[in-house]
């Protein structure tokens, strides 16, 4: 293909700045559309963690045969609110049908190597914009409570995730600090090597935008309508809108069954924090446990629902009485926080050029990973936008694999 020369990017989440940098860098007249939502997006919000050992999608039959004991009213993060039963209903009934063992194997395959490539992606892209310090290689840690737990945990962690990410022992240093910052015993801990986080998410979504603008790049506050493809003037259009995909991708004709996977957290700006003590998973509670320089976020749930619906308090009132009980000070200053992670049924992001229209690429439904990938999916979206081949196979990420 030629070069296009003007391109369109629709959504500025971590996703879409990330992608409309990489086209920048390319020398195309890039212009990034966001509506300004009433509240920050899933990528200023989630945990901060580079998850590079995440390569199983959740799409298995092992993790539907787990979800009555992981529901939030037997005490777990997941929930189905009844009210939006027309929402997350097909969308389970989907996830059943894709979640045999075959697609299940050739969904990790397609997902490690996206992960494979993602925290070079990352080193290369915050060295490029001059703010390595946005990354952090420390790892993270897992924690158990009970002694079954962390029977079971180990079992699970004894194969190595791949050749880049490996579990050990934690070293003492890391088991006085969680010591002396969890008041509640622990029972078991391990701690991951090869995996990151980030400083601060909405210092990464601040550098990206600022680097992009410094390079010539132009932000509009404007929401993007269904029509918005047949309306633009420009050679490209780059769909990166998070749930929001949906309704453009559907009125070009293409099956687009997404929905908002939902988190919440809660963060205090003075919590206290060692700052050697890297990120904190406590298995037993399905939490994750981050400082940033804003402040020690605590984040969990997955909630299935539309984007739009109100948030349920009892999550934040949840999270508050697991952080109370580890005995982490979270003061009056907590603040709270829902958003919507974009899913679809197979746990896989859609990467990819529209069959439907030659000028549009899409990039959403990264799940839980979307600041993991967001640095390969940008140099993805870079490249066929110029007419170089990905060093990713696309096809597992079509989005005419939904095709009824």
């Amino acid at each position: 293909m030629m070069a296009q020369r003007s391109v369109l990017v629709i959504g500025g989440g971590v996703i879409g700045l990330a992608s409309a940098l990489s086209l920048r860098e390319q020398g195309l007249d890039v212009t990034l559309r966001d509506d300004a939502p009433a509240r920050p997006p899933a990528s200023w919000g989630n945990a901060g963690h580079i998850a590079v050992e995440q390569v199983e999608p959740l799409a298995s039959w092992p993790t539907v045969l787990q979800t009555p004991r992981r529901l939030m009213l037997a005490g777990g993060p997941v929930s189905f609110p009844p009210a939006a039963i027309k929402t997350w209903l097909p969308f389970a009934l989907r996830l059943l049908a894709v979640a045999s063992p075959s697609r299940f194997a050739r969904g990790k395959a397609a997902l490690g190597a996206l992960l494979g490539a993602a925290l070079p992606a990352w080193r290369d892209r915050v060295a490029r914009i001059g703010k390595p310090e946005l990354l952090r290689e420390t790892g993270h840690i897992v924690a158990w409570e009970s002694a079954a737990s962390a029977a079971r945990g180990r079992r699970l962690l004894t194969t190595p995730v791949s050749a880049s990410v490996s579990c050990h022992d934690l070293t003492a240093r890391q088991a006085e600090q969680l010591k002396a910052t969890v008041t509640r015993p622990i029972a078991d801990a391990m701690r991951y090597q090869g995996t990151a986080s980030v400083a601060d998410p909405g210092a990464v979504l601040d550098a990206l935008r600022d680097a992009f603008v410094r390079a010539g790049g132009r932000v509009e506050v404007e929401l993007a309508e269904a029509d918005v493809v047949s309306a633009s003037q420009t050679d490209l259009v780059v769909i990166t809108a998070g749930v929001r995909s949906a309704v453009l991708m559907q009125a070009l004709g293409h099956d687009v069954p997404i929905i908002a996977e939902r988190g919440y957290h809660i963060q205090s700006a003075s919590a206290p924090w060692p700052s050697e003590l890297p990120p904190v998973v406590f298995d037993d509670r399905a939490l994750m446990v981050n400082r940033f320089t804003s402040g020690l976020r605590a984040t969990s749930f997955t909630e299935f629902t539309r984007h739009d619906a109100p948030p349920d308090p009892r999550k934040w009132d949840r999270l508050r009485r697991h952080v109370a009980e580890l005995g982490l000070d979270f003061g009056d200053d907590t603040s709270t926080w829902h958003g919507s992670r974009p899913t679809f049924p197979d746990y896989l992001p859609a990467i990819g050029r529209s069959s439907r229209n030659e000028r549009v690429l899409y990039a959403f439904g990264h799940q839980h990973l979307g600041l993991t990938l967001a640095a390969i999916t940008g140099e993805i979206v870079a490249a066929l936008a110029v007419g170089n081949r990905p060093t990713i196979d696309l096809k597992p990420f079509a989005i005419e694999r939904f095709a009824s």
